[in-house]
């Protein structure tokens, strides 16, 4: 039996729904699937719980607010980047947040738009489509990226 404990990294994901349609990010600069497009989200920091991170990130990302009460948990996805490092997406959904979207880090962003849930663009994070898709037939849990 193996002594060492595999600690993951850990995303915080937020699929935020309004009329039908979710509101993507088309990611730039950042060196993890450039083009693409995105939910919003990032890395979970040290010692930070998961509804504060998805706030941060709502914050940070489209200068928007969110009550952690209105968030809702929609999803955990285990995938496999195409780097090979192991991750845990966790989703988290809501239809209610002070502000308008919009894009607060063009650095790492090169737009914003809202989505069809049914329509989503051809060139998405893969593990991302995953956990929209999920999110949509009610599923908690999916893999992504993984073989054998």
């Amino acid at each position: 039996m193996a002594d060492h404990i595999f600690r993951p990294h850990v995303g915080v994901h937020l699929i935020l729904v309004r009329d039908g349609k979710v509101l993507l990010l088309k990611r730039a600069n950042t060196g993890f699937a450039d083009g693409s497009w995105s939910v919003p989200g990032g890395c979970l920091e040290e010692g930070e719980a998961l509804p504060a991170g998805a706030v941060r990130e709502a914050i940070e990302e489209l200068d928007i607010v969110i009550d952690p009460a209105e968030l809702v948990f929609a999803h955990v996805c285990h995938h496999a980047d195409p780097d090979g490092q192991a991750r845990i997406g966790m989703f988290f959904t809501t239809t209610r947040w002070t502000g308008e979207p919009v894009n607060a880090e063009p650095g790492k962003c090169s737009k914003i738009d809202w989505f069809d849930l049914v329509d989503l663009p051809e060139q998405i994070v893969p593990y991302i489509r995953t956990g929209i898709r999920a999110y949509q037939h009610g599923r908690p849990f999916s893999l992504d990226g993984w073989t054998g």
